[in-house]
């Protein structure tokens, strides 16, 4: 049997936000089980963690693929590790792929330190219109395209070809306005090559939509709400070559899995 949460990231609504798995593990599994359970659950991303040197060491499984980032399966993570489990420090360290990430507990609120990923202009113009359907004011590449758009509006009517996203060169697609009044920015993030037609709400996508808009809005500190059906509130920091990305969670179920 092997412990199993689903946590709700980005919100304080059960029923809200991006729902991710949270396996800890006191040994790990092989690669092919982990997988198997992450296509199983069919969440965005399963997070499996276990003890290593004093830290955690973490990784995250969409159900196609191991990424190498994910922002709310990381936030889901330290929900259960302050929440569930009962671990006394305010921050946690994580090993990943990505290197050394770390979780600050403030309040009901969790800060997480990532790596910054500033997206530089690219010649994938007319590709990206084709797949979301609608062109944009410029398209900049860093993992992921980001589309930029001139108003919310327009991003939350986009209704993408899903077939031609999952073809382009990058993992996936953030379409981004500036906000409406009630947030800074907001944005809506697609990702079929990984088995998840659109995210509900995106940590990693952040590494690239904070360093763009704290450049264009002249401001370090600011509010996101990303335009899923589910919807998620994003706060986010620029420092330097590392972004901070803060949000709440929401524990929606606790159990077992019956394997391993």
């Amino acid at each position: 049997m092997i412990p199993y949460y689903q946590v709700n990231a980005f919100t304080g609504d059960p029923f809200g936000g991006n729902p991710a798995g949270v396996c800890p593990l006191e040994n790990w599994l092989s690669d092919e089980l982990m997988q198997k359970i992450a296509a199983e659950n069919d969440l965005s991303e399963t997070a499996f963690f276990a003890p290593e040197a004093g830290e955690f060491r973490l990784r995250w499984f969409a159900p196609a693929m191991e990424v190498d980032l994910c922002g709310h399966a990381t936030l889901a993570t330290a929900y259960v590790l302050f929440w569930e489990l009962g671990y006394t420090q305010n921050q946690l360290v994580f090993q990943t792929r990505s290197g050394q990430l770390s979780a600050l507990r403030e309040g009901e609120r969790i800060l997480m330190d990532f790596p910054s990923r500033p997206a530089e202009p690219c010649n994938a113009r007319d590709e990206v219109s084709r797949a979301l359907g609608r062109v944009p004011l410029e398209v900049l590449k860093s993992r992921d395209y980001v589309a930029v758009y001139a108003s919310a509006e327009e991003v939350a009517a986009l209704e993408p070809d899903m077939a031609r996203v999952a073809e382009l060169d990058a993992l996936g697609v953030a379409a981004t306005a500036r906000g409406d009044g009630q947030a800074d920015f907001v944005s809506r993030f697609f990702v079929p090559k990984a088995g998840i037609p659109e995210d509900p709400a995106t940590g990693s996508s952040h590494c690239s939509l904070i360093p763009y808009w704290a450049a264009r809005l002249g401001k370090t500190e600011m509010f996101a709400r990303q335009l899923s059906k589910r919807g998620g509130e994003i706060y986010c920091r620029l420092k330097g070559d590392r972004v901070e990305i803060g949000g709440r969670a929401a524990i929606y179920c606790r159990g077992e899995l019956a394997v391993g």
